[in-house]
């Protein structure tokens, strides 16, 4: 039994946000960036993985896949979960409709079946949003799990129904049978590293500091999920981002810290699912 398990996650976006970005994103210079994601960021942290031989799951639109499949081919060929982020990385709150949201998720199931050969087990929400519709489209593709929500910090939990209405009590529903395996934006590299309109990044030593303290709280103080397993620790990379320098050699610091702690495994998220 695993004392703690980490799940190393990929959000290989390339150029897809750039293209509805607002005023800040839809541009030459901008989409720049993402090319470099799909070009030279994402084989970064994919040579990382095989050389210290841990698995990892990639959250990959359809829009990326379509437009850079040669990377795309060499994370399947490294034996790593594909899972569903969109086709076009538009976050399910912008849909004009049930239908829009719905034919842009199969849209992406097509385009990752392509690639793999089977449909995704998984789903990644673009921007980690999700819609009142969004629920029962997972169901109705037959998702086994999403990796978006945040009622929990280490501990996979049911996905629910709710009931939110602003003048009225909250309410969560009842189990869809879909397992959501938690994210933070405390352990994603987006909002301490990447330049976006007015805000720059972080200290980038401060924020791979605060990624191992994490995951040593966790390790030390975490009492397990309700199946006895010991915590989860999700985290979440864009290759534009961390496959930046010097970040692959401190992200390597990192995974190499959490393997020494007895007990630990790297899984993908399916796997812990």
């Amino acid at each position: 039994m695993a004392r703690a398990t980490v799940c190393l996650t990929v959000d290989f976006d390339a150029v897809s946000p750039w293209l509805h970005a607002g005023e800040f994103g839809d541009s030459p210079v901008q989409r720049s960036r993402g090319r470099f994601g799909a070009e030279v960021g994402a084989p970064r942290p994919g040579d990382l993985f095989d050389r210290l031989d841990v698995p990892a799951t990639w959250f990959v639109p359809g829009h990326t896949i379509d437009s850079f499949p040669e990377p795309c081919e060499r994370v399947v060929d490294a034996g790593h979960e594909i899972g569903h982020h969109g086709w076009s990385h538009t976050p399910p709150g912008e849909y004009e409709s049930r239908e829009a949201e719905r034919a842009d998720v199969a849209r992406g199931i097509e385009s990752i079946e392509s690639l793999t050969g089977s449909p995704p087990a998984g789903y990644r929400s673009p921007s980690w949003d999700f819609s009142p519709y969004t629920v029962s489209i997972l169901r109705e593709f037959g998702f086994e799990y999403s990796s978006s929500g945040m009622a929990r910090e280490f501990e996979p939990y049911e996905l629910t129904d709710e009931h939110a209405p602003v003048d009225e009590p909250y309410e969560v529903g009842e189990p869809v049978g879909i397992t959501e395996v938690p994210v933070s934006w405390q352990r994603d590299d987006y909002p301490a590293l990447a330049f976006s309109g007015n805000r720059a990044f972080a200290d980038e030593a401060a924020v791979f500091d605060h990624w191992r303290r994490q995951f040593d709280w966790m390790y030390e103080q975490y009492e397990g999920t309700r199946s006895g397993e010991g915590g989860v620790y999700v985290l979440t990379l864009h290759p534009q981002v961390s496959g930046r320098s010097p970040r692959p050699s401190m992200l390597r610091e990192l995974i190499e810290h959490m393997a020494a702690k007895p007990g630990v495994e790297f899984a993908t998220v399916g796997e812990v699912v």
